[in-house]
């Protein structure tokens, strides 16, 4: 249920602003939003704001710390639940080969390519790649100072989706066709569809998520020792790790990505058969599973559930 509103939310956030567009409210969007002498702007607009004119503005400001604050308590949950990006990406799979073509390999098994050593040789642990989303961040303030204006909320995806819906009211509702109705959903489908790594690679509002969220430690994913079948049942299962669309390893967090880059998206905790996994405000802290061995490059280190268990079937997760 929790995948299926992943995509109800964004959508409705998007019609809302467009009903409230065609009434001649002014609400904003996810981008810029308020209401009458309130308003707050995304924390990247925020900074490029007052990069471009070197001064210090006092919503920029306050809508900085806000979402700083956010941050802190909820991480990524904004990429989760409120962004429209998620939803757009889905629409890759219009573009899907058909079955001639071999299926590309999913996230599962390039994590398991990733860390089928378990970081346990030295070249491994040694090379660590540089996070392609903080240079981008650092490009996208740079370019802010440079040119005297926030230059990537000309690209956002998050602005151009709301700014998609206004357009496509204004062309029905009063005829007005401007080269914009074509160039925006371009826009949109050049970054989400054909760049399939924008969320994890190039989106600098995740970069900017996930370096404050290195100090969150609410609402991370916590998982009942008594009820996960590695501990309470000495079986093998990983489900949670190979659903989980930023790469967590609840279970072996050592095998995946950190914390920080969770996203609440309760994906892992659909999924998992033991119902083990939830979001408590603060996690207590228990034994944990042992780590796993190394195991040979290539491998899954991921062994199916033993078929003595008689497991529920979990739902499908939002991929």
């Amino acid at each position: 249920m929790s995948q299926k509103l992943r995509i109800i939310i964004p959508l409705a956030l998007l019609g809302a602003a467009g009903v409230a567009y065609a009434a001649h409210v002014s609400a904003g969007t996810l981008s810029a939003f308020g209401w009458e002498s309130i308003s707050l702007i995304c924390p990247i607009g925020a900074l490029g704001t007052m990069l471009a004119s070197k001064m210090l503005v006092p919503r920029a400001v306050i809508s900085i710390v806000l979402a700083v604050a956010a941050i802190l308590l909820l991480g990524r949950a904004f990429c989760g639940w409120l962004c429209p990006v998620p939803v757009w990406s889905k629409l890759r799979g219009i573009f899907k080969k058909g079955d001639g073509e071999a299926a590309p390999p999913s996230g599962a098994e390039k994590r398991a390519l990733k860390t089928s050593c378990a970081g346990a040789c030295s070249s491994c642990a040694d090379r660590k790649p540089a996070d392609s989303r903080h240079i981008i961040l650092g490009g996208t303030l740079l370019s802010a100072a440079i040119f005297g204006f926030p230059v990537f909320c000309l690209v956002c995806p998050v602005g151009l989706s709301f700014a998609l819906v206004f357009l496509l009211i204004a062309l029905f509702g009063g005829g007005d066709v401007t080269w914009s109705v074509l160039i925006i959903p371009v826009l949109i489908a050049a970054e989400v569809i054909f760049f399939r790594k924008w969320c994890s690679h190039l989106c600098p509002i995740s970069s900017f998520m996930s370096l404050i969220g290195r100090a969150n430690r609410t609402f991370q994913p916590a998982i009942d020792d008594a009820k996960c079948l590695e501990t309470s049942h000495g079986a093998t299962c990983g489900r949670c790790a190979e659903v989980c669309e930023v790469g967590i390893n609840p279970r072996h967090p050592e095998l995946g990505t950190t914390f920080n880059e969770c996203t609440r998206c309760r994906a892992c905790a659909d999924v998992c058969p033991g119902h083990a996994i939830s979001f408590p405000l603060i996690a207590r802290k228990t034994a944990g599973a042992p780590a796993l061995e190394p195991t040979p490059a290539g491998a899954s280190g991921t062994p199916a559930i033993g078929s003595d268990l008689d497991l529920d079937e979990p739902s499908e997760a939002l991929s």
